[in-house]
């Protein structure tokens, strides 16, 4: 008798116990607070509590104050929202750069304050600061991640401030203000900047792409105001980090800061970049004085523009605007 009983509870209670372990439900909303009334302290402890590879979006919550930290959000670690509880007060910053870190000629990439590598993320209501002052290559924010959005962030550094990575991702800015001097968004992947702030720190260059050769788009800036410090009175466009960079300025307003050539060779690249501008307003809008390898969109041109065609790669498409179904959520 003892021998079926046990044959029993071997095929039917073990089985049923390991499942519902295995199916322990996980949090989808977790709250960082410095004063100790969240869950952590810490955006990376809340970042690493949660589960890898969920099916839904888990939002982290944090709530008002300084983060004195470098987040990094693994591979692993896809479909979060970082949600602040509002843009200027909510702040994760951290002072790492090339030569602090120095690990050789790749030190740049280790300096980001925050490095997303999980994809669709979701970032609202947040400033992400390097605060490393003008002493060289000292990333902010580092994205190297597919379907990335983010939603009235602050994002502020000096030199190669905000890094958008990997061929074929794409990242949104939306009503995003992003300040730098020299080089300050840069990267390879493609990303659109709708309706955000720039702020030009130094006389230097905004951009510097390295688009893969193969990709259709790469940086595309839709009304956008492009503004300086008042100390600044010559910043070029784009420069070409790789031969193939692709920059589009369309319907911007730009200051008379803006050098009239509008952009600047590197590496004697000329015939393979695109830079292009159409309809943007201001005296830095001035094509005239244009470099003669630059484009003016024609109005045919312009219609290749669309959310839906910037963001579709190989026939795969992505709506940035489906992320931000969290983003009205009150808390």
């Amino acid at each position: 008798m003892k021998k079926y009983i046990i044959l029993f509870f071997s095929f039917c209670v073990l089985p049923a116990f390991f499942t519902q372990a295995f199916a322990q439900k996980y949090s989808h909303y977790i709250t960082v607070a410095k004063d100790g009334s969240g869950d952590f302290t810490s955006i990376q402890k809340a970042i690493e509590s949660c589960k890898s590879f969920p099916y839904q979006q888990i939002t982290v919550y944090i709530k008002n104050g300084v983060y004195n930290e470098k987040v990094l959000i693994p591979e692993w670690n896809p479909k979060i929202t970082l949600m602040g509880q509002s843009r200027d007060r909510t702040v994760i910053v951290y002072g790492d750069y090339f030569h602090k870190i120095n690990k050789g000629p790749n030190s740049t990439f280790y300096t980001a304050t925050l490095t997303v590598q999980g994809n669709e993320l979701l970032a609202e209501n947040l400033t992400i600061e390097n605060n490393a002052g003008p002493v060289g290559q000292a990333i902010a924010l580092d994205v190297d991640a597919d379907k990335c959005s983010f939603v009235n962030c602050k994002i502020t550094g000096n030199q190669d401030a905000l890094y958008v990575a990997g061929e074929n991702f794409r990242n949104y800015f939306n009503k995003c203000f992003i300040e730098g001097t020299t080089d300050f968004i840069f990267g390879g992947a493609t990303a659109l900047f709708d309706s955000c702030t720039i702020i030009c720190k130094a006389n230097a260059y905004i951009t510097a792409a390295s688009t893969a050769k193969n990709a259709s788009y790469g940086f595309v800036f839709k009304n956008c105001h492009i503004k300086a410090l008042p100390q600044v009175n010559k910043v070029y466009l784009g420069r070409p980090w790789r031969k193939y960079a692709k920059v589009v300025f369309i319907n911007c307003a730009m200051g008379a800061f803006i050098a009239p050539e509008g952009w600047k060779d590197w590496n004697t690249s000329q015939k393979t970049v695109f830079y292009a501008e159409y309809h943007s307003t201001g005296k830095g809008a001035d094509s005239a004085g244009r470099v003669s390898w630059s484009h003016q969109l024609t109005k045919q041109a312009l219609g290749k523009y669309t959310v839906k065609n910037i963001f579709t790669v190989n026939e795969n498409a992505w709506e940035p605007l489906s992320n931000f179904s969290l983003s009205n959520k009150e808390y």
